[in-house]
């Protein structure tokens, strides 16, 4: 439901919060000759995916009225919390999204923090379909950009059963176990979140498109937890066994996913060329 747009309220939040962040709260380097408070104007621009122009429109209060797409952009360039960016919504002109895609596409500014914090190792924010929200440099080096998928292929679990380049990234011994995690987990969230839920629509289509997926949906397993680690078969450096570590924001629903070897492995050795592959492919 669209309502008036605060203009004067909706310039004086945006400058008040792009002043307020540092450039280490969203993983730039300061710099020797940095005199302005917070972040510039082209810094939130690029953060939030939009031109420079834009967004300065809007902190001086013109412009035309940002769609809801526009309004979550700047929230999370932001770092806003969920309160945060509820308010920015309504000065915007726009009712807060409800639980849904939107809504949980939107992450903790925390963990967007400690990802950023995290450029030399490999780490993404996940939803708890699977959907990709955010790589570091090495999370992209290790995995490909799993940002950029569209419709129920931003899954992962869906991506799984139903592309056979997803199951190569993997060993193949770990399929079997790798399927029953993402059926039995797909089959706890759709149960959890109800039957006009997203997780309910993806089952749906699995079983409509996926022979592999029946197979393991009809065995009706619950409680199937991945392993502490996870072994990777990288186009360029090869098997890469990793721990996984995970950190959940119970608020979302998001999982902060964090990959590392143990010193001094033949995967250590790895990650570090991986880094160096990585790097000269930006």
């Amino acid at each position: 439901m669209r309502r008036e747009i605060d203009r004067d309220g909706l310039a004086q939040f945006l400058r008040h919060r792009r002043q307020a962040l540092q450039p280490e709260d969203v993983g730039l380097p300061r710099g020797p000759r940095r005199r302005t408070d917070g972040l510039r104007r082209e810094e939130i621009a690029a953060l939030c995916h939009m031109s420079t122009d834009y967004y300065a429109r809007l902190e001086r209060g013109g412009g035309p009225q940002p769609s809801e797409q526009m309004i979550a952009s700047i929230a999370q360039g932001l770092h806003l919390g969920l309160t945060e960016r509820n308010h920015l919504f309504r000065l915007a002109g726009h009712a807060p999204p409800t639980r849904g895609a939107s809504a949980e596409l939107h992450i903790a500014p925390g963990l967007v923090r400690i990802l950023d914090r995290l450029a030399d190792t490999p780490a993404e924010i996940v939803t708890e379909l699977g959907e990709t929200l955010m790589q570091t440099p090495m999370g992209v080096a290790l995995t490909g950009d799993q940002t950029g998928y569209h419709g129920p292929a931003r899954s992962i679990g869906y991506r799984w059963f139903t592309d056979p380049a997803t199951r190569a990234r993997y060993l193949p011994e770990d399929h079997d176990q790798l399927s029953r995690v993402y059926a039995s987990g797909l089959r706890e969230i759709a149960a959890k979140r109800g039957p006009q839920s997203r997780a309910a629509h993806l089952v749906e289509r699995l079983r409509d498109e996926s022979e592999l997926f029946r197979a393991y949906w009809d065995r009706h397993e619950v409680g199937v937890r991945p392993a502490s680690g996870k072994r990777f078969v990288h186009p360029e450096v090869g098997l890469l066994d990793l721990d996984c570590q995970t950190l959940q924001d119970l608020d979302q629903s998001h999982l902060l996913l964090v990959y590392t070897a143990t010193p001094g492995s033949e995967s250590h050795e790895k990650l570090r060329l991986l880094s160096v592959i990585g790097a000269s492919l930006t």
